[in-house]
């Protein structure tokens, strides 16, 4: 059996629809945020520290192509899209907050200030922003290629993957419309409509008679 599309259901059933995503959303970010402040922080900028830090970034790469897949295939791609960026977002600024965290603990001076898990995430998030209020900046030169690779990542994440995501959608929609179409019965052709069985039926008859 077909699901109905978004545009099929009722405004109730749509409403009901977005909350559940919605809700699926803020338990997701919930949990990363729980799992930020549970975390053993304490490691030391050893090599083991740097592949645990680009383990993370491999790994949100990879859900990166895990949504797009789920999205294209999803019977609800716009929804799905909005719950990829929902979570992913603050899956990247978690991670960067968690590891200036490990650099504040093991070089005290490698901000202006130290930093709680508070105010890892609060610089996180200004440097993700541009709003670079100054109260708390990178002094030390590991400080600053990280938050540098930050920035990078941030202009990568705002541009290219909402592209990704916006044509995962766009591919989703039109497969739907494809499969709708096969449905019915009809041929699915871009700006005019099918001809009618009937219509050609008494085309027919008239030029019969």
């Amino acid at each position: 059996m077909t699901r109905r599309r978004y545009e099929e259901l009722t405004p109730r059933a749509r409403r009901r629809l977005i909350t559940l995503y919605l809700l699926r959303s803020a338990a997701s970010v919930t949990l990363l945020v729980v799992v930020y402040y549970k975390a053993p922080l304490d490691a030391s900028l050893d090599a083991a520290s740097w592949i645990e830090f680009g383990v993370a970034l491999l790994a949100f790469v990879a859900m990166i192509a895990w949504q797009v897949r789920a999205i294209i295939s999803s019977d609800l791609p716009r929804l799905r899209a909005i719950q990829a960026v929902a979570v992913g977002l603050p899956l990247l600024l978690l991670i960067f907050a968690s590891t200036y965290i490990v650099i504040a603990r093991n070089q005290p001076e490698a901000f202006t200030e130290a930093l709680s898990r508070t105010d890892s995430l609060y610089f996180t998030v200004t440097v993700f922003a541009t709003v670079g209020f100054g109260d708390i900046a990178p002094k030390t030169e590991l400080a600053r290629v990280v938050t540098t690779i930050q920035m990078l990542l941030g202009v990568i994440v705002v541009g290219l993957i909402a592209k990704i995501f916006l044509s995962a959608v766009q591919v989703a929609v039109r497969r739907r419309g494809e499969i709708s179409a096969g449905a019915t019965g009809l041929p699915a052709v871009d700006g005019a409509e099918a001809p009618s069985p009937t219509g050609g039926e008494r085309s027919g008859l008239g030029s019969g008679g």
